[in-house]
């Protein structure tokens, strides 16, 4: 066998759960695994070399690194011009706007009949949750994904370690380099890879902290721990190089690089290898932990054939990594290609076409030339200044004929044609057209035709974003079978009253999804296609309202949409308008009725009271005559004057009779309010209008009988 060791595990729960399997082997054991994981590690970083030697180029034009120049003369011309950073930075600023909006970040699809909505609420309580954990329980993780988007357009390829922290006691995202991520550049995928090597910096105190735990073997009294760490290779260097500063010398603070291989190892002897993690530390090739990399009993499938003993057939590990992608490499390898790598040979040309252009305009308004012998002056470098004067021993005329200007030639309009070319077709790669940076186009340029230009150069992006958002729900998927594992049984979460339970994640984690759409690669593409649902759902019957309102109040960014929307059925329902309508046009009707009913009794009560006028009047009449005589005359008028009274009494009856019917029953002119406050007199001429001296005159001039009114 290619790899023995002295003592060999054998495969039960308890070697699935132990946090630390190195007691279980000699220390030649652990000598021989340790070399056997560090020669792996530099046959996979030998294998992406290539790649590696490329990313660094990449990342120099992105950080504009200004190396050493000597030609065409020391201190010439050396401008990086910025073609890979504003590339990068337009990814980063649409991806992480599109991808990592508001506060829906996960989402749980529900698939299958849903009678009782008793999966909606659960795939609903599952993607709020999940929500909050990204956003708010691991506090790192949007900042990790903003680094990831930036790092992205320039590598091409990083990846995220998830798992469950014990010291902060939730899930954890972690952002992983791809500089610090080994794997052989030929692997297929990280899931298949059989041996994959995170390079770690661990300070003296977390090993400390590790080795109290058991996590890590006793090294507190090794050698390589209680000296300065030495690194085997200096992987910081080009890092030195970007920031234009050297690093210290080692000292005691220096931390320790330390190797996290996820690889197959056959310690049981029994021809598999199973999936171990085994942690080294570099400059000692001190393996100080060994732990198994399956947490179920069900990830370990065995053979059982009668009159023999089981053995293993297949072990399903468990996968930490994923990775996320910009643009898959042409040649197959696993590490993928960003702005670095495709921009890289242009930005070099473009510096270069720069650089030149430069240096020229340097040569031309420097000046300098010949001295012929002529020249009476003393040897050396002769420099002018502005208002300076050099004292000489000739005359002008042996100046003009011995100082010959040196031949210079000007910078041919090719060349400005040139940078043209290189900086627009690098523009149209990346995407950073005018249009794309928000430049505005000519003023004649219609609107269609602007935003449709803007969509067809946004949908460069869409495949890259599809990769994102791939890789978003594998990393999801992880976090989702995590909480199923680790969650305890009941949780409140958030601000408000909300509750999740261990038991609603034993459902099936390929269907946890990122909310954001891949499709969609801009605000105005979200606003259109959410108005439009809108609209539709308005006109055509069987969509869900309240779920089309909140897309569209997601879509122009409004915060807090639960307190500006709760839903039909926590707000009454809003009248009909067609009801309503109807309503006020009755309502206007009751109106002019009743306006016409106070005109009218306006009217009755205006003639009721010119009537009881009329009657005031004639008893004035007959008291003025009953104080002149009591003649028979007299007693004639008077009964004439008596049925004058009967007739107009009986016409204010008649009146005051119309008026009750009109106001219900009330004669609305003995009293204000109601209809225009209308004020009138009584429907009977009183006996106090009449004076004494005329009733007693009335009485006797009709033999005793009382005059009516």
């Amino acid at each position: 066998m290619l790899f023995t060791l002295d003592k060999k595990l054998v495969i039960n729960k308890d070697v699935m759960q132990s946090q630390n399997l190195c007691d279980r082997f000699s220390k030649e054991d652990l000598q021989k695994i340790g070399g056997l994981v560090h020669r792996g590690y530099q046959s996979d970083l030998t294998s992406r070399s290539k790649w590696q030697r490329r990313m660094e180029a990449g990342m120099d034009l992105a950080m504009q690194v200004q190396k050493d120049k000597s030609f065409p003369w020391p201190n010439c011309s050396n401008v990086t011009f910025p073609l890979v950073t504003i590339a990068a930075f337009q990814f980063s600023s649409r991806s992480y706007n599109d991808l990592i909006s508001g506060t829906e970040i996960v989402k749980y699809r529900v698939t299958g009949i849903d009678i009782d909505q008793k999966l909606r609420d659960q795939a609903d309580r599952i993607s709020r949750h999940m929500s909050w954990q990204v956003l708010e329980e691991d506090t790192s993780w949007e900042e990790e994904h903003d680094k990831l988007l930036i790092n992205l357009g320039i590598v091409g390829c990083n990846f995220v370690k998830t798992f469950y922290s014990g010291r902060s006691e939730c899930q954890i995202s972690e952002l992983v380099m791809a500089r610090d991520f080994v794997l052989h550049y030929k692997a297929k995928s990280v899931e298949e890879c059989p041996r994959k090597t995170q390079v770690i910096l661990m300070d003296r105190n977390t090993v400390y902290e590790r080795v109290v735990t058991e996590q890590f073997v006793n090294v507190l009294n090794e050698d390589w721990f209680n000296s300065i760490p030495v690194s085997q290779e200096n992987t910081n260097a080009e890092q030195e190089n970007r920031i234009g500063v050297s690093a210290p010398p080692p000292d005691e603070d220096t931390p320790f690089r330390m190797f996290e291989q996820h690889r197959l190892l056959d310690l049981d002897g029994d021809g598999y290898a199973e999936p171990y993690i085994v942690t080294l530390e570099e400059g000692s090739k001190s393996v100080v932990r060994i732990v198994a990399r399956w947490d179920d009993e069900n990830a370990v499938d065995k053979t059982d054939f009668p009159g023999t003993k089981s053995k293993i057939r297949r072990i399903k590990p468990t996968e930490y990594y994923t990775k996320y992608g910009f643009i898959p490499s042409p040649d197959g390898g696993i590490y993928d290609v960003g702005f670095g790598v495709l921009l890289g040979p242009l930005n070099e040309s473009v510096n270069s076409a720069i650089n030149q252009l430069i240096d020229a305009g340097t040569l031309s308004n420097g000046g300098g030339g010949f001295l012929g012998r002529g020249v009476k002056i003393r040897g050396g470098v002769y420099t002018m200044a502005p208002g300076q004067w050099k004292r000489v021993d000739s005359s002008g005329d042996d100046l003009r004929k011995n100082i010959v200007p040196a031949p210079i030639v000007q910078p041919a309009e090719v060349m400005f044609k040139l940078l043209g070319l290189l900086i627009e077709y690098t523009d149209r790669l990346a995407g950073t057209v005018d249009t794309m940076v928000g430049v505005a186009p000519g003023q004649n340029t219609p609107a269609e035709t602007s935003r449709n230009t803007l969509e067809q150069g946004m949908n460069s992006y869409k495949g890259i974003y599809k990769r994102i958002w791939r890789s978003m729900k594998e990393e999801f998927k992880k976090r989702h079978q995590l909480n199923a594992s680790f969650m305890p049984p009941r949780k409140r979460f958030g601000s408000g009253d909300s509750w999740i339970t261990q038991e609603d994640y034993k459902t099936n984690p390929d269907l946890v999804i990122p909310a954001a759409d891949p499709e969609i690669v801009s605000d105005s593409q979200r606003l259109a296609q959410a108005t439009m649902m809108v609209e539709h759902a308005h006109a055509v019957p069987g969509y869900d309202i309240p779920v089309v309102e909140r897309n569209f109040l997601k879509a122009i960014k409004v915060d807090a949409i639960e307190m500006f929307y709760p839903g039909p059925d926590k707000v009454p329902p809003l009248p009909n308008p067609k009801a309503a309508l109807e309503q006020m046009k009755l309502q206007a009707k009751q109106m002019e009725i009743e306006f016409k009913k106070w005109e009218l009794v306006q009217t009755l009560q205006a003639a009721r009271s010119k009537t009881q006028a009329e009657i005031v009047k004639l008893y004035a009449e007959v008291g003025k005559l009953l104080a002149e005589t009591q003649t028979e005359k007299v007693k004639a008028k008077v009964e004439a004057f008596s049925a004058m009274v009967d007739a107009f009494k009986a016409h204010s009856d008649m009146m005051t009779q119309q008026i009750e019917a009109i106001t219900g029953g009330k004669d609305a002119g003995s009293k204000s309010g109601g209809m225009g406050s209308v004020e009138g007199q009584s429907g009977n001429a009183s006996p106090a209008a009449v004076p004494p001296q005329v009733q007693n005159g009335l009485n006797g001039a009709m033999g005793g009988g009382n005059v009516p009114g």
